[in-house]
């Protein structure tokens, strides 16, 4: 990619976090929810299926009930991806929806991201533990989530059931949305491997219609489902 392409694009992102950058909590004294989304961009993933996964987020945020939902949630989100043991990457930095048009422009933001990374492994505990870090880094909130797209199982790094363990006794949710492209046993991997908390859960999806969908819903509970509404321990839950 030409280097005027790459310095137009980190200027556009640039603009993008000025513009919807907040101090988490909110400016209006919403409880707040905030909300790491880790994409998979290992080496199982080939770049049609990357793209799948930006495109899909990009939708998801433009759906009015997203939109709604993020907003009265007091939202924070930052956007990030993972391959091998201690890859994870920041794509777009935490930032406030705290409008509904807000999270229209997280998917500007979404579709103006350069294209073209892509790793080896699938560290998916690595990325569990590094995702928990970010909360640390702009995204303190009452309930603090961590979302996490993949098609394949973990195959180097920190077993994902250990760090699931050890992030969930920090309060933080883990939950998942299974990609089945590949694994149709994927699902039931992440129940027991990978999400934890109260009221964690996964979600499933075989093409760009379905994630599409499962995310939109994914992104709604996750959102309605303040601390004070949730069970005390899912089933999943660890």
């Amino acid at each position: 990619m030409p280097r005027v392409v790459i310095a137009l694009l980190v200027a556009l992102l640039g603009l993008c976090g000025a513009a919807l950058a907040a101090p988490p909590g909110g400016t209006d004294g919403k409880a707040g929810v905030a909300l790491v989304l880790a994409l998979d961009g290992s080496a199982s993933i080939t770049t049609g299926d990357l793209e799948f996964q930006l495109q899909g987020h990009a939708a998801a945020f433009r759906d009015p009930a997203v939109a709604d939902a993020l907003a009265s949630a007091g939202a924070r989100v930052t956007l990030a991806a993972y391959s091998g043991p201690n890859s994870l990457h920041v794509l777009i930095p935490w930032t406030a929806l705290d409008k509904p048009e807000d999270a229209g422009r997280f998917a500007d933001c979404i579709d103006a991201l350069p294209r073209g990374f892509q790793g080896d492994s699938t560290a998916i505990g690595s990325a569990i533990v590094e995702a928990a870090k970010l909360f640390d880094r702009g995204g303190k909130a009452p309930r603090q989530v961590i979302d996490l797209v993949s098609n394949g199982f973990s195959n180097a790094g920190i077993e994902p059931a250990d760090a699931r363990d050890r992030v969930t006794k920090r309060g933080i949710v883990v939950n998942g949305l299974a990609i089945l492209d590949e694994f149709p046993w994927l699902e039931e991997y992440f129940e027991e491997s990978v999400i934890g908390g109260p009221g964690s859960f996964v979600k499933s999806a075989l093409d760009k219609d379905s994630f599409v969908a499962a995310l939109r819903q994914k992104l709604i509970l996750e959102m309605v489902a303040l601390p004070d509404h949730m069970p005390q321990q899912s089933a999943a839950a660890r």
